[in-house]
């Protein structure tokens, strides 16, 4: 009973030690004179995470990619089992080249309608030719003329059975490119270039349409949200010039711009009426780190690291030195 009364004490007064520690370590991180025209807040950089996730559903054949590694945006990091897929592309390449060959014989019937049409205008020009002048009789000249109206109706059923087939070959197209479409998709293709963060499948499961196979972390595409009461973010313009410092690398400061702030504030009551209220908005912004400079400094910066981004309320204000990137 004795022991439990003082651990309780203990317990708040070592929370109390810890927290009073991390304050001050975080006041030791604020560069000494900072100008009144430059506000900052805490936060953790964060970067832009994208699932690699499967388009149709089938079994997972091959994990390409492990967690860590590094990938190229479009390269090949899962494949799923595509053996049936492969199988339904042959088959309807081969309908394709069955459609084409029915196109091609279409084609001759109808060049030999067109023929027999010819023959058969000649035939019953003769005729008629023939009967003005006496030497045939009317009935050649009726047989003549049913014969070319034959030919021209057959010239137009060779017509429509190439209309039909060039359709048909075009059906048989469409289907073959739909296949190939979802064999392409059998590979699963890193959508963004990045890390590996999270291998979420591994060969022989099972994926729906949809199931996501890989996590990927954009090093390129890292930021901070940090909040600001109303007097500061009020002043703070999309697009301006701010700078990032992480606990881990507190000589090396990040170049950044504020890419959002928001149109609300946060943590404050439903209705405010006093001053006193009033300095309780506080409004989130995010400051995006410099893709140049991540590019320049890969692996240097990692998601998760606490730290302080410092924006600039007025360009005006020279950045104290220890917040200046190359003498600026």
């Amino acid at each position: 009973m004795s022991t439990k009364r003082f651990v309780r004490p203990l317990v708040f007064a070592l929370l109390a030690v810890s927290t009073a520690s991390v304050g001050f370590y975080l006041y030791l991180q604020r560069p000494a004179g900072l100008p009144a025209g430059i506000v900052y807040g805490n936060g953790r950089l964060e970067a832009t995470e994208v699932d690699v996730a499967s388009k149709i559903a089938g079994r997972l054949d091959a994990v390409l990619a492990r967690e860590g590694d590094r990938v190229e945006a479009g390269a090949v990091v899962a494949r799923l089992d595509a053996a049936e897929l492969g199988a339904q592309v042959r088959a309807a390449e081969a309908q394709v080249e069955q459609a084409r060959r029915a196109l091609e014989q279409s084609q001759a019937g109808m060049r030999k309608s067109r023929a027999d049409v010819a023959l058969a205008g000649k035939t019953l020009q003769r005729s008629e030719e023939l009967v003005g002048r006496g030497f045939i009789s009317r009935n050649k000249l009726d047989t003549d003329q049913t014969g070319m109206a034959g030919a021209t109706a057959g010239m137009a059923e060779a017509q429509g059975r190439v209309g039909a087939a060039d359709a048909g070959v075009a059906a048989a197209v469409a289907r073959l490119e739909a296949l190939q479409a979802t064999l392409a998709d059998s590979e699963l293709k890193a959508p963004i270039s990045g890390r590996v963060l999270y291998r979420l499948a591994e060969p022989g499961e099972v994926l729906a349409a949809g199931g996501k196979a890989l996590t990927l972390v954009d090093l390129g595409d890292m930021f901070m949200t940090v909040y600001l009461p109303t007097g500061e973010a009020g002043r703070i313009a999309l697009g301006g010039e701010a700078r990032i410092v992480l606990d881990a690398l507190p000589q090396t400061p990040i170049p950044a711009r504020v890419s959002f702030v928001a149109a609300k504030a946060q943590f404050t009551p439903r209705e405010v009426e006093t001053r006193g209220e009033r300095d309780k908005l506080m409004f989130r912004v995010k400051v995006r780190a410099d893709p140049a400079w991540l590019a320049a400094h890969a692996d240097l910066a990692k998601a998760g690291m606490p730290g302080v981004a410092y924006l600039r309320l007025d360009a005006d204000v020279a950045w104290p030195p220890a917040l200046r990137i190359d003498g600026q």
